[in-house]
């Protein structure tokens, strides 16, 4: 059992890294190449543009850190969640699906805090909208996270119900 766990240890980690790398590329060419804060918004689709978007607090903006030492804060909390998140990928994680969610989050959630340590604050790029309405601007570090998640919450409604033992009754 043990190899197994550390079979789903390391797919765990190397979608971790590879979130983060890809992640930090497609930021670093946004913003020093493609340049797109001289850009302003750039629509790709009817539906879909793209911006930047220095994001100082968490979700939606929620709980705007203005200084180096709040952005501090939320890059530590951020540490600190990947490091409980690695424990228990290490620790609990018995399936692919689970470790690719718990990688996905780890991933996600250092790629932001990096962000927040080099920039000041999370670089977001993408704009979805339709019918006037715009949701929040957001990178590949959200949607991994949300793919994470999802992934989580898959495994824990559908994964292990299924696999749990059935009554006889």
């Amino acid at each position: 059992m043990s190899a197994l766990r550390s079979a789903y240890v390391r797919l765990g980690l190397a979608v971790a890294a590879s979130t983060i790398v890809l992640d930090q590329a497609h930021k670093w060419y946004m913003l020093l190449v493609y340049r797109i804060q001289d850009r302003g918004r750039v629509s790709v689709t009817p539906f879909l543009d793209i911006v930047f978007v220095k994001n100082e607090g968490i979700s939606y903006g929620l709980f705007t850190q203005g200084s180096m030492a709040g952005q501090y804060l939320l890059a530590g909390f951020a540490v600190l969640a990947s490091a409980l998140m690695t424990l228990w990928l290490a620790k609990g994680v018995n399936n692919r699906v689970l470790a690719w969610g718990v990688g996905l989050i780890i991933g996600g959630a250092i790629g932001n805090a990096i962000d927040r340590i080099l920039l000041g604050g999370v670089a977001d790029f993408f704009s979805l909208h339709a019918f006037g309405f715009y949701w929040y601007v957001f990178n590949i570090a959200d949607v991994a996270i949300v793919a994470g998640v999802a992934a989580l919450l898959y495994d824990s409604f559908i994964l292990s119900r299924s696999s749990a033992p059935k009554s006889t009754q």
